[in-house]
């Protein structure tokens, strides 16, 4: 039987959705007659993590991550993908049916011409900020939004083909092809740094079968002692981290300078989000940028501009080495959870997961985290209450039911929070919004869901 589970959790990541939902319902089956044991929830969330849809470190798909939560005992997980909603219906429906806590978003990077001159949550970029979208209740989207997301698409692919054209340039006589080899890494074209990467360390290989050949190609080219590829060169993920350093990040070859033009506003971001009935989220980093020290000023502003919820890394932010910036890390970490709180803002936390070796959920446990765990936890249960209630009822925090009965901030994070901790994760618990009367106010609807 192992075997057999082995071979249904590979078959998750399968490019082929049908095979990804068939491995999950059989999954599921076999929970269900005891054949595999399932843990109880325990209280550990990670509501941010990529899916294949546009880079997991690990290769899992949104199936994948549904089952992962749910075999390790997580309350919740929540995916977010680069610039696409591609694996938010697979998400939420692999979550419904192993009976987990689901969330569904987006990422991407947005303009904010108000901090044109400061560096924001985007090194070395001015101006450029990593903003996010949680909570949606369904992939799909119609009119403005379908058009604002179909420029997200674009702009990224047109970003990565400036950049593999230059480091093409730079690695010849290595180079790669967009449609030959990097789309086809993806599950659904939507490529990134990551896959090109991929990509070209495939290109060197096949240009230089020998070992030591290729030692001296990305010594050359990377501007290393040949000696240090050659400690390097044998770690997969890790290398390609030093290749991306070298090449594609801020002052190698294949970096595009990021303009105004190269990213939509977070106006036009934010637009998309609310049309889709789902929460504009910053996203902060560590509170050391000219941008985040200004933290007040720039939260106020993507308040105004709709921001409801804040989403944090925490691992970054506690678990470093050195004593005295874990010690200014962490206390940059509590005062920004504090302040999210003064502004009615709830915390959406993970771990990403885009490259290998990122952790598959945070460590609540650890003494620095203990201060803001509840509010970890809270979070987690706001956004799935939002979600459970915007898909089942239409319900959600941007409908006009909730502007009725809940016109404060305060008053919709408590309600929807309240949701996700009342209402079991799967089939049962969504069945049971169902019934609810849409007339009911707030207050009945909880007392509702508490018999």
């Amino acid at each position: 039987m192992s075997h057999r589970v082995a071979e249904l959790e590979t078959a998750l990541n399968d490019f082929d959705p049908g095979v990804r939902e068939g491995a999950l319902r059989e999954l599921v089956a076999l929970a269900d007659a005891g054949a595999v044991k399932l843990p109880p929830p325990v209280e550990a969330v990670n509501m941010h993590c990529h899916t294949f849809f546009s880079f997991n470190g690990y290769g899992y798909s949104p199936s994948a991550l549904a089952w992962l939560g749910r075999r390790h005992g997580f309350a919740a997980m929540g995916i977010v993908d680069f610039d696409v909603l591609d694996g938010v219906d697979e998400f939420l429906d692999a979550c419904e049916l192993a009976g987990l806590r689901g969330s569904a978003g987006i990422e991407t990077r947005v303009f904010v011409p108000e901090f044109a001159a400061r560096e924001i949550n985007s090194p070395g970029e001015p101006g450029v900020c990593y903003q996010m979208g949680i909570g949606f209740a369904s992939g799909q989207s119609e009119g403005r939004a379908s058009e604002i997301l179909a420029g997200l698409r674009q702009r990224a692919a047109d970003r990565n083909r400036g950049m593999m054209a230059r480091t093409n340039a730079h690695l010849a006589p290595v180079s790669i092809d967009y449609e030959r080899d990097v789309l086809p890494l993806t599950p659904k074209g939507n490529a990134t740094e990551r896959h090109m990467l991929t990509a070209y360390v495939a290109a060197a290989k096949r240009a230089y079968p020998e070992r030591a050949e290729r030692v001296r190609f990305w010594a050359e080219k990377l501007a290393m002692e040949p000696a240090k590829v050659d400690t390097q060169i044998d770690d997969g993920p890790e290398f390609k981290n030093v290749i991306r350093a070298k090449l594609m990040k801020r002052g190698g070859v294949g970096y595009v300078e990021a303009s105004p033009e190269s990213f939509p506003t977070v106006d036009a971001f934010h637009e998309m989000i609310a049309l889709c009935g789902a929460l504009p989220c910053f996203a902060w980093l560590d509170g050391a940028s000219a941008g985040e020290r200004d933290i007040e000023e720039l939260l106020g502003l993507m308040v105004e501009k709709g921001a409801v919820a804040v989403n944090i890394i925490p691992d970054r932010n506690w678990n470093i080495k050195d004593p005295e910036n874990r010690r200014v890390k962490v206390q940059s970490l509590h005062d920004f959870v504090r302040l999210a709180q003064e502004r009615d803002l709830p915390l959406n936390v993970g771990t990403e997961m885009n490259k290998y070796g990122l952790k598959l959920v945070d460590d609540f446990d650890a003494p620095e985290l203990e201060p803001v765990r509840r509010a970890f936890l809270d979070g987690a249960h706001f956004v799935y209450g939002h979600t459970l209630m915007q898909r089942a009822l239409g319900m959600g925090y941007q409908s006009d039911w909730a502007e009725t009965h809940l016109p404060s901030r305060r008053e919709r994070n408590d309600f929807y929070t309240q949701v996700g901790y009342r209402v079991e994760p799967g089939i049962q618990g969504k069945q049971r919004i169902e019934r609810l009367n849409k007339t009911l106010s707030a207050a009945e609807i909880l007392t509702a869901l508490e018999q």
